[in-house]
């Protein structure tokens, strides 16, 4: 299986396709959680540690924001919305400097983390596909 990042023009926005609702199923809201918990914790070694809180109250409250947000795209309960309301990802990310260099790391931990788990491949490559484009709508900056 290849998990391909695809390439970047600054200020695209291709369409989005919702990963499959099987991926909830499978690994359940302890396995997204995890899922987003290895993810940033990856993320807050890489180059782009920056972009996240240094304080580990504030980074286990991002981390817990985002896997809401995943669960709740992959049909679970609507735990985003409830706790932050409609997601509007591009305009929450604005204050952040998220370059394609940003949204390639991003792209990398997950190519790390989404073989190990035990998921059948077309539910992989339906996840990473919806990463692979969500991620281009969080870029903002050309640096």
């Amino acid at each position: 299986m290849e998990l391909i990042i695809s390439e970047y023009q600054y200020g695209e926005r291709p369409t989005v396709t919702r990963p499959s609702r099987d991926i909830l199923k499978h690994l359940g809201e302890v396995g997204i959680r995890k899922l987003v918990d290895d993810h940033y914790n990856l993320l807050r070694e890489s180059d782009v540690k920056g972009l996240f809180p240094p304080d580990n109250d504030e980074f286990e409250a991002a981390k817990l924001r985002s896997s809401d947000f995943f669960i709740q795209i992959l049909g679970g309960p609507q735990y985003f919305n409830q706790n932050r309301g409609e997601p509007m990802l591009v305009r929450r990310h604005r204050p952040f400097n998220i370059s394609s260099e940003a949204r390639l790391i991003w792209l990398q931990c997950y190519q790390q983390l989404l073989p190990l788990l035990d998921l059948p491949e077309e539910l992989i490559i339906s996840y990473w596909n919806y990463l692979n484009v969500f991620s281009s709508w969080m870029v903002n900056s050309e640096k």
